[in-house]
């Protein structure tokens, strides 16, 4: 069912939401960019429909307000811990396919992986869906060569248009919100074509993936990559994450445990007892990251990609290195390795 609402109506919409739902949506934040003068379009807690940024980008994923940055786990004392609460209400989220796609790959990571991570299951069971309709395609954007350019894993789908909002409701559950409001035929589009364009490789046996491994095109980012770790902190998909015990007092018998966004391509990221590295060099890192986007995660749950080519990477990267153009590179090299023909 369809529907046509000016802004005004929205956000009266929003008031009745609100006594049940959080309602999270990308949001301006002015001057609290990476640059003095730069906003930031990041995930935040909003409750007018005139905060919501649906002409952009956001700089930072739907993700974070499911699995958070920095997060506290349990507090702690000599003898007992206490696992942190969380609000009781539900969550709703504006978010675009891919991200909402993104969100579907962390799941498998977090809860079909031979484990449940307890933590991220009870945000994840409040989360309900407000698909977002991408208006046009940044240069950045390759979700159609993804695959990730579409979903209905939605409650409700939105077009906004010049002060007013299309509203498709797909759960019946949100019905009653709209119930007595202006009807419109409203059909849901999605992207069909993006400016920039991947072919993913096909790698078809670990002969192949091993010798890709060794491959000199990798080279290049040791001087290209900094590992400042910018490119995965603004992935829709990335899940590492460290713990850190915070100590209230002089002898850490009082205190909390928190868990905390990390990133594969800062240097100590895999180090053990003994000082030993898995990945010693850059290039190493940024190899790693990289057949996990494109290779690995496939081949551990037997469908897509875990990238979904929102290109937040490539926006953030202070070095300019183009995702996109990485995975055409490997794909370039899998051609070579395998002599211009590679068979599944």
């Amino acid at each position: 069912m369809g529907y046509k609402l000016s802004f005004e109506t929205v956000n009266s919409l929003f008031d009745e939401l609100r006594k049940e739902y959080k309602i999270y949506a990308p949001k301006r934040f002015p001057k609290a960019g990476r640059y003095s003068d730069q906003d930031i379009i990041r995930y935040a807690e909003i409750k007018n429909v005139e905060e919501i940024v649906f002409d952009e980008k956001s700089d930072y994923p739907a993700k974070d307000v499911v699995s958070p940055i920095t997060q506290t786990l349990f507090y702690f004392t000599e003898d007992e811990y206490r696992e942190a609460k969380i609000h009781d209400k539900k969550v709703l989220i504006f978010a675009r396919p891919c991200d909402i796609n993104a969100q579907m790959n962390q799941d498998k990571i977090f809860l079909e992986n031979g484990f449940e991570d307890t933590f991220y299951k009870r945000m994840r069971e409040k989360v309900n869906y407000v698909m977002m309709e991408c208006s046009s395609s940044e240069d950045t954007c390759f979700c159609c060569s993804m695959g990730t350019n579409k979903t209905d894993n939605y409650a409700v789908a939105a077009r906004f248009e010049d002060g007013e909002v299309l509203f498709n409701v797909k759960n019946e559950a949100f019905a009653t919100y709209f119930a007595g409001n202006e009807e419109a035929d409203y059909t849901v589009k999605f992207i069909e074509e993006n400016q920039t364009k991947v072919t993913m490789p096909t790698i078809p046996n670990k002969e192949v993936l091993n010798k890709l491994k060794e491959h000199e095109m990798w080279n290049e980012f040791n001087k290209r990559c900094i590992s400042c770790g910018s490119c995965t902190i603004a992935c829709s998909t990335c899940t590492c994450f460290t713990t850190t015990d915070i100590a209230y007092n002089e002898n850490g018998s009082v205190g909390e445990r928190r868990r905390t966004a990390a990133s594969c391509q800062v240097k100590g990221f895999d180090s053990m007892a003994g000082g030993h590295d898995f990945r010693k060099t850059t290039a190493a890192r940024y190899r790693y990251k990289t057949l996990h986007k494109i290779h690995d995660y496939n081949e551990k749950f037997g469908e897509g990609h875990m990238c979904v080519g929102c290109g937040r990477c490539t926006e953030r990267c202070p070095e300019f290195i183009s995702f996109s153009a990485t995975i055409e590179k490997v794909n370039k090299a899998v051609k070579e390795i395998c002599g211009g023909e590679c068979n599944a």
